[in-house]
């Protein structure tokens, strides 16, 4: 029996792609994103920082290896709604404890499948992301115009905060594995669990804060460094995080940033942030240490930037020293990482705990390690 098309994509601009239902049947708005992975949906879904984005997955068939508890990166998937060519119809994979339709249908996904990835993402590609809508089963069966009209009502990514709809509604702690070589205070964002392994297993217990955390509580327990994690929405909502952040900077604390935690020490030095055309997504996008001449293949999830000159060393407009580029992507030139030179502080804007690979700049953790001990060594001096 030939199954029926029952879904459907409607993009802002009018735009609409017929397909099958996938995962919860109903209705989903968010900003249609794409993702360009091979592999690691698993990590994309649980990652907070897809928070209020349906993800188009650039790849042709997802789901054949299932899902697991090891891989997720949070306890939920975050994603508003899901697209792909073709659902794998078989799970095979050693690891596999269920079904990615059936973690979909569990957190009240709402997706679409059957359609032609290929020719939307090329669509993405020439207008930019916008806003979209999946709709299954009789939402889909509403007038075209109806549907449209949803979309282009709902709430834009720009001027969106969405931190707060993520981060841990507590603290809590994770233990160092083996020595302890330092403490890390940080502010979740949108935190994804690789990240705490990466620095549990260099040595480093963890302390995370939700993300409204003042100073006081933030550094209660005397860290030894502070962290801005990943996480969604525009970066130019966050002032509350930005005026933390500049208190961190004023003690002179060791501070590190990944993502959206780059976007906001960027705005913490005095720089803008802007929203790109179609952002960067996926596991494959080449990066530049402008300081070894090295190209990393990395993890990008971002639709924001922040603005500033990629050459030379800059005076914070904010007054906290010179700072530079230090990592620029090479497909389009954007900022990929921020070092300060007067203060130990340094960003990157793609993600080097990257669970799904590629591992190229897991070296940033180590990085924070270094800047840690160099810290003690300078106060017992």
């Amino acid at each position: 029996m030939i199954r029926s098309k029952d879904a459907l994509l409607v993009l802002e601009d009018g735009v609409t792609f017929s397909g099958y239902s996938f995962g919860k049947v109903g209705s989903t708005l968010g900003e249609i994103v794409f993702a360009t992975g091979m592999s690691g949906y698993q990590e994309t879904l649980t990652d907070p920082s897809y928070a209020g984005q349906i993800v188009v997955q650039t790849a042709p068939h997802i789901g054949n290896t299932g899902m697991n508890d090891r891989d997720e990166e949070s306890d939920q998937i975050w994603v508003s709604g899901y697209v792909v060519k073709e659902n794998s119809r078989i799970t095979s994979n050693f690891r596999s404890e269920r079904t990615l339709e059936q973690d979909l249908v569990r957190d009240g996904v709402v997706g679409i499948s059957g359609l032609d990835t290929r020719a939307l993402t090329l669509h993405l590609r020439e207008i930019g992301v916008m806003r979209a809508g999946i709709f299954s089963g009789d939402q889909a069966k509403q007038p075209i115009a109806t549907l449209v009209a949803l979309v282009r009502n709902s709430e834009a990514m720009a001027g969106r905060s969405l931190s707060d709809v993520v981060s841990t509604p507590e603290v809590y702690k994770i233990e160092a594995d083996g020595h302890t070589v330092g403490s890390v205070a940080i502010v979740d964002l949108g935190i994804k669990r690789s990240t705490i392994e990466n620095m549990a297993t260099r040595g480093l217990e963890v302390s995370v804060y939700p993300a409204k955390t003042d100073i006081d509580t933030l550094l209660a327990n005397q860290p030894d460094a502070v962290f801005f994690s990943n996480g969604p929405g525009d970066p130019s909502t966050a002032e509350q995080q930005v005026n933390l952040l500049r208190e961190v900077l004023k003690r002179k604390i060791p501070f590190f940033g990944i993502c959206f935690g780059n976007q906001l020490l960027g705005r913490a030095l005095g720089f803008d942030t802007y929203k790109l055309a179609f952002g960067h997504r996926g596991i494959n996008q080449p990066v530049l240490d402008k300081k070894t001449s090295k190209v990393e293949v990395t993890a990008h999830n971002h639709g924001f930037a922040v603005k500033m000159d990629s050459d030379g060393v800059i005076e914070s407009p904010a007054g906290f020293g010179k700072v530079r580029v230090s990592h620029v992507c090479l497909n389009d030139n954007v900022v990929e990482g921020i070092e300060c030179l007067d203060l130990p502080a340094y960003s990157v804007q793609y993600h080097p705990e990257a669970a799904a690979g590629p591992h190229d700049a897991n070296y940033l953790f180590d990085r924070l390690v270094a800047l840690i001990q160099n810290s003690k060594n300078e106060l017992r001096a």
